[in-house]
């Protein structure tokens, strides 16, 4: 029973190589690009401000008084009728 645990080769297989892993470099500065252009970032220029929402436009309250007062005319005329 001298045979080898596949888990355990595995795991000293892979310590072996993290210890022979070289250390990444540092990081650089700028773009990164592989054509070394290491020029800083230019900032972006400011949105434009959001304009006001508009108000509703005036048609649309003519019509909600005109149905009020149409509906308010055939309520009288209804209620006129069920007096007689």
């Amino acid at each position: 029973m001298t045979e080898a645990d596949p888990e355990r080769l595995l795991t000293e297989a892979l310590r072996a190589q993290a210890a022979r892993t070289p250390l990444p470099e540092a990081t650089v500065s700028g773009y990164g690009l592989l054509s070394n252009n290491d020029l800083p970032l230019t900032p972006l220029p400011d949105p434009p401000p959001h304009p006001e929402p508009a108000a509703p436009p005036p048609r649309m309250w003519w019509v909600l008084m005109l149905a009020l007062l149409l509906g308010l005319a055939a309520g009288a005329v209804v209620g006129f009728l069920t007096l007689l």
